[in-house]
């Protein structure tokens, strides 16, 4: 899965994000990364990153 890579992740790119309030529900929120806040290469359940408007989350999918 492209999402939990950091590799795959880079400033600028637009993601669907799940919040960490909407873990269970799966509500997703799309945006624009601005920072990635996951050190390690890979994370199972995405990679965390804060978008341009300041909400943090995992990434679930790559818009382009």
């Amino acid at each position: 899965m492209p999402g939990k890579e950091r590799v795959n992740i880079k400033p600028g790119l637009k993601v669907n994000i799940v919040q960490k309030q909407h873990q269970r529900t799966g509500v997703l929120t799309e945006g624009i990364v601005k920072d990635l806040l996951t050190n390690s290469p890979y994370h199972p359940h995405g990679i965390k990153v804060r978008l341009e408007d300041g909400v943090v989350g995992r990434v679930k999918e790559i818009l382009d």
